[in-house]
């Protein structure tokens, strides 16, 4: 059984119970101590310095209650404290023949209130009482003593400064020393515990910090990849989609338009086995990863040429001063326009047309998807990808990873809004050495699927 330990504030550390070990330690140890203080005995009395020793009975009381309490003395370590001063105070007053073990019995029983009491002020409070009880019998005795010539006889008592008072002195400052000694030990072992308790405890939550970062890292790439199949895969096959639709209903009537659908699906095909290509090689060797070869605005123009391909006039419109970009703004502006491009291909219905703007702030940096599409409610406008969440979830994801935002939604007008817009000051991601600059500007009708500049 064990104790709480808090992890933070050491003040208020509670030290654990002992084990059936340390109690099965201590039994062993008061039975040598007890054995040890019967054989101690036996040999002072042998040696004649006690004229009339205690009855027997006595012997038993004050060693019994000197030694078998420490079998206890982790358990309850103030409560044999004071068993043990007691058979202290019997053996000494009561002239048991015995000095050495029981003050070794009541040094141990003393330290171990300091090394293991759960109550800090209870061990101070019974520490300090039986130091003073100790120190005021003691005075006692030698007062009482002094007016005994037959105790110590050959030692003067006359003056102030007398053999015997200097004897007196001695004694008051040997157990001030020997009380102090067991309060400075056991002080200092429970501090000590308690340092390498908190030093474990720290060194658990660490582990368990560590253990829960590496969980995290896992789930941010799985999203990551989920982020990155989900927009490869959705804009491609949305049009090898459209465009296998359009050869089938002019496979007949029309085969030379069916084989141009035909090519655009292959093209597409192969431009996403290329990219998934790309995304397994970085994911398996990503310290090799060639930033040049990393998608950006530079690409937009592939996107909008891509949209008019399969039937959706697009137009792209650059304005402000370009400049390099960083990475990871440049692919996440880069998958926001794919994504929403895709978007207006499978919602925004037969007609519709899109346009793309890309601004450069002084601070920010914008991307802005528009259609004249007609949908009938939000969720039908980004799609079933947006219904299960992924759509406009993936944006905001990666935006928001760059401390950008995202903000979609039905126009006045009609048709439907995507604008996403990253402070440039707030990234700290390295700079692609290329896709970072805007797409050509050279100007041309919005039928055309062509830059135009602002």
């Amino acid at each position: 059984m064990t104790a709480a330990a808090p992890l933070h504030g050491s003040a208020n550390w509670v030290r654990p119970f002992p084990g059936r070990s340390a109690l099965r330690t201590d039994t062993a140890l008061a039975a040598l101590f007890a054995f040890a203080m019967i054989l101690t005995s036996l040999l002072y009395q042998r040696s004649g310095l006690y004229d009339h020793p205690a009855e027997p009975w006595v012997w038993v009381l004050g060693i019994g209650l000197s030694t078998a309490p420490l079998a206890l003395r982790r358990r309850f370590p103030e409560a044999v404290a004071v068993i043990v001063a007691i058979g202290f105070f019997v053996v000494g007053q009561f002239r048991v023949p015995e000095i050495l073990m029981t003050n070794i019995c009541l040094f141990l029983a003393l330290y171990t209130v300091g090394a293991w009491s759960r109550n800090r002020q209870a061990a101070f409070w019974v520490r300090f009482g039986i130091t003073l009880a100790m120190l005021v019998w003691i005075l006692v005795t030698v007062i009482v003593n002094s007016a005994d010539p037959e105790i110590l006889p050959r030692v003067s008592r006359s003056g102030l400064f007398s053999a015997y008072a200097t004897f007196a002195v001695l004694q008051v400052v040997t157990n001030l020393l020997y009380f102090g000694g067991a309060f400075f030990f056991g002080e200092r072992a429970w501090r000590s515990a308690r340092t390498q308790a908190l030093l474990e405890a720290q060194g658990r939550e660490l582990e368990l910090e560590r253990q829960t970062s590496a969980a995290q890292a896992v789930a941010l790439d799985r999203i990551g990849i989920a982020r990155e199949l989900h927009d490869v895969v959705a804009h491609h096959v949305s049009v090898m989609g459209i465009q296998a639709a359009a050869a089938r209903r002019s496979l007949e009537h029309d085969p030379a338009r069916a084989a141009a659908a035909l090519e655009v699906v292959e093209q597409s095909a192969h431009t996403a086995v290329e990219e998934l290509r790309r995304l397994v090689h970085t994911l398996r060797t990503p310290e090799v990863e060639d930033p040049s070869s990393t998608v950006g605005v530079a690409q937009l123009s592939t996107l909008v040429a891509e949209s008019q391909g399969v039937g959706v006039p697009t137009t792209l419109i650059v304005a402000g001063d370009s400049r390099p970009l960083p990475m990871l703004v440049n692919v996440a502006l880069y998958r926001v326009v794919q994504e929403a491009l895709t978007n207006v291909r499978k919602h925004a219905g037969r007609g519709a047309s899109a346009e793309v703007r890309l601004r450069f702030g002084d601070r920010t940096i914008e991307v802005e998807v528009t259609d004249d599409g007609v949908r009938q409610t939000l969720a039908s406008a980004v799609g079933p990808a947006a219904r299960s969440g992924l759509g406009l979830r993936g944006m905001r994801e990666r935006i928001g990873a760059v401390g950008g935002t995202v903000d979609a939604g039905r126009r006045e007008q009609g048709g439907f809004m995507v604008r996403a817009t990253v402070p440039l000051g707030m990234v700290s991601s390295p700079v692609a050495n290329n896709g970072s600059a805007p797409p050509e500007s050279t100007p041309r009708s919005a039928s055309s699927g062509s830059a135009v500049t602002a």
